[in-house]
């Protein structure tokens, strides 16, 4: 049993403030913290998806479309954003190209149209489209004929495999900062070293992006598209993660690593469009999700896999403006900080100088 200075058996409160120090329980305070907002941007994001304002593109006869637009835009709840396309050609373009979801074909000639939808951009989302548009058929007693323009890859159920890809690359980028700064101090101890450790995540984070790319595609033949091309998205996501929880914990030390959890985990993922695409998800989500790297991430492996490539100008800004940023902050402060530091130990010096009695130079 150990025993305090005088001999003396030490008390419970003294046991209890021993063995977790006031720092621990700060930081146990914050990972609760976590687990809170954790638990509510995940069923927050996901408890009740309901399509808002999707796009559909609307093409019928020149005396029907505008009615039918209307008709369509006044559903209760506004699930749809209808807007008239001047022929199936053209839809199906604007689907590939991903600025419609989906598009209504009326059909003047009978009772039944069509309805173009692109599951490879979100089962959840082609599915929900579909039961709006069925409905709003039912009422004007018509059917409707659904045809997948941009399928899914059959390996990739419900098209999530880019979304779990993303989130990977995501949890190695974080992972790769975290345990950099672990094992050699949260904040480096000059710019040099800083550089380092950017250089060693961006050679991480090649190969993060490859093996990530070789299991999804080769491997599992689980996502279609270009390999290098998701290579390439894979190392840029890496990077922008990894440099980004790098200038977190430039800022505030081994806290960083929560905050980086906090942006990437908790408000990232939710709000990535990978279960529920963006027209599903809450206001809040949708709006935050594009500008965060599992939202760029997932939306720029789609457009890969499965559109040739298109759309993908935005999310790679917005990936590239996080790598950019986690690096320029990362060296910023480590040389703020050397400064700082280099000024505190002048003036400790200068003060064991002036203590001894001698005289500054002139």
């Amino acid at each position: 049993m150990a025993t305090t200075d005088d001999g003396t058996r030490p008390t419970l409160v003294e046991e209890v403030k021993s063995a977790v120090t006031t720092r621990a329980a700060l930081l146990v305070i914050g990972v609760l913290g976590l687990m809170v907002a954790f638990i509510t941007s995940y069923a927050g994001a996901f408890h009740h998806p309901k399509p808002d304002r999707v796009p559909l593109g609307v093409v019928a006869p020149a005396q029907v479309r505008a009615e039918l637009v209307r008709t369509l835009d006044r559903l209760p709840g506004a699930p749809l954003d209808p807007r008239p396309v001047a022929s199936e050609q053209a839809a199906r373009r604007r689907i590939e190209d991903r600025t419609l979801d989906a598009a209504l074909l009326v059909d003047p000639r009978g009772t039944t149209d069509r309805l173009l939808v692109a599951s490879g951009g979100g089962a959840s989302l082609s599915q929900a489209v579909e039961a709006v548009v069925t409905a709003a058929e039912k009422q004007q007693r018509r059917t409707v004929r659904t045809e997948d323009v941009v399928p899914a890859d059959a390996g990739d159920g419900r098209s999530l495999s880019s979304f779990y890809l993303v989130v990977g690359w995501c949890v190695g980028g974080y992972l790769c900062a975290a345990i950099l700064a672990i094992s050699a101090g949260a904040r480096p101890a000059n710019r040099q070293r800083a550089v380092i450790r950017l250089a060693a995540l961006a050679l991480y984070a090649i190969a993060a992006g490859l093996a990530g790319a070789l299991v999804v595609g080769p491997v599992l033949g689980a996502l279609p598209g270009s390999l290098f091309g998701l290579w390439g998205l894979g190392a840029l996501t890496v990077f922008a993660v990894g440099a980004t929880t790098l200038a977190f914990q430039g800022l505030l030390g081994i806290i960083g690593i929560g905050l980086a959890i906090l942006v990437i985990v908790v408000f990232g993922n939710p709000s990535a469009g990978g279960a529920y695409p963006y027209p599903l998800l809450p206001p809040f989500w949708r709006a935050i999700g594009p500008a965060l790297p599992p939202g760029a991430g997932t939306w720029a492996a789609r457009s890969i896999a499965y559109f040739r490539g298109q759309a993908l100008t935005g999310p790679l800004l917005v990936l590239s403006a996080w790598a950019v940023g986690g690096a320029l902050i990362t060296v910023v402060l480590t040389t703020l900080h050397r400064t700082a530091d280099e000024r505190a130990d002048g003036e400790r010096a200068g003060n064991g100088t002036a203590g001894d009695g001698e005289r500054p130079p002139a």
